[in-house]
């Protein structure tokens, strides 16, 4: 930051400093701000700005924000000047993104040399503004990172397309087992997003077969999953409920060799019959957001990224924890975070969207890691691109999954 001010100082603009802890200010960075002319300040001679650099706390800091720099976070809080983060804003935890405290809320941050973990999932995303990654020459000693996010260039390339040969059959069928006499409505969602992950035909099982024939003619419906007929993966659980045929569907769909990927109604099933995850060798995918989530593995926590690997390694599942910044973990330890996340997707319904797609991109053939990733990503961004027409309901995603 000293240094960012210097440079300043040096093309003639007046910079002002206010040093959080004098005795242990950089010698080399203050000494370059003083010659350019940068002035350092007490707090309380601070006037207004019309940016703020915030350099107070480096990537080595955790707890909430000292008391001693309590109030340069609330000058900056209170201030109408947008705020510049070297790093991450102050006050976000480096590894958890966790705010405990009084924190900076930033409009930019300039992350050098790597993306820090903190950034992306907790509270990091909603303070740290458009974040700036500027390469400082260390990629090569980096190694590998312990958390990834898939950008526009990577959902492009395996985004699943048909071939020239293909028919409806070889580009993939997916099966859903969703809805119920009191929730029609999620069977509509999961199919309505399930025509769209790339498959040649999908499959539902269920009571509101009669509703989703009415709506989408190119479906194939049954009543139960054992009627259904053959499929490359299923999605189970949007508004299934609880009852003896819920129970019926989940088991008849964990027994069959495919991808499946359980959301809603089957993870609150699995909660007491976990021995249907663990009898099972063909992968699985689970979508919980924090209440499911902890029903099944336990409170989330400030560490969503920890969580989310833990409970994928004790289930033998990728786990997609959703939230503002969805984290997806595989069961060995690989983990990206999805960067499209979009308010308006806290809204009933929109979970079931999530499930049918990603079923779909799995019957098409992606990993289940990629599968979920592309799914949170597209999800995301339809949300935004709904988003610019007024408030979002579950079904505006639909039609913006064909576009985004």
């Amino acid at each position: 930051a000293l240094f960012a001010g210097a440079i300043l100082a040096r093309r003639g603009v007046r910079v002002d400093a206010v040093l959080a802890a004098p005795e242990r200010a950089h010698r080399a960075g203050l000494a370059a701000f003083r010659d350019a002319g940068g002035r350092v300040l007490e707090l309380a001679e601070a006037g207004p700005a019309n940016l703020i650099v915030d350099g107070l706390l480096g990537i080595g800091a955790s707890g909430p924000v000292r008391a001693e720099l309590v109030p340069l976070v609330e000058f900056a809080e209170h201030s109408a000047a947008p705020v510049l983060a070297v790093d991450l804003p102050s006050g976000v935890d480096p590894q958890t993104g966790e705010v405990q405290g009084p924190a900076i809320t930033a409009e930019l941050t300039v992350c050098l040399g790597a993306l820090k973990t903190g950034l992306l999932v907790g509270q990091g995303p909603v303070r740290s503004g458009r974040i700036e990654l500027i390469d400082i020459g260390i990629g090569q000693e980096l190694g590998e990172p312990e958390l990834a996010r898939y950008g526009a260039a990577d959902v492009e390339r395996l985004l699943p397309r048909p071939a020239a040969d293909d028919d409806k059959y070889t580009r993939g069928v997916v099966g859903v087992a969703a809805g119920s006499e009191q929730y029609p409505g999620a069977a509509q969602l999961a199919v309505g997003s399930a025509r769209l992950g790339g498959v040649g035909a999908v499959r539902y099982a269920g009571f509101a077969h009669r509703e989703v024939s009415r709506r989408f003619p190119d479906v194939l419906v049954s009543e139960t999953v054992t009627l259904a007929g053959r499929v490359q993966a299923w999605t189970v659980g949007p508004g299934l409920g609880t009852d003896q045929h819920a129970v019926a569907s989940l088991e008849a769909v964990l027994s069959q060799d495919v991808p499946v990927l359980v959301d809603a109604d089957g993870l609150n099933l699995l909660v007491s019959r976990r021995e249907l995850l663990e009898a099972r060798s063909a992968p699985t995918v689970l979508t919980p957001h924090d209440r499911e989530f902890a029903r099944l593995f336990g409170e989330v926590g400030p560490d969503r990224v920890g969580a989310a690997r833990r409970a994928a390694a004790s289930c033998g599942a990728v786990v997609l924890l959703k939230g503002f910044a969805t984290v997806i973990a595989t069961p060995d330890g690989r983990c990206l975070v999805n960067p499209t996340g979009h308010p308006s997707l806290a809204t009933a319904g929109s979970g079931d969207v999530l499930s049918g797609f990603i079923g779909s991109l799995l019957a098409a053939g992606l990993h289940p890691l990629d599968a979920a990733a592309v799914g949170a990503y597209l999800h995301g961004r339809a949300a935004r691109s709904a988003a610019e027409h007024g408030p979002v309901t579950a079904d505006d995603l639909i039609p913006r999954l064909r576009h985004s």
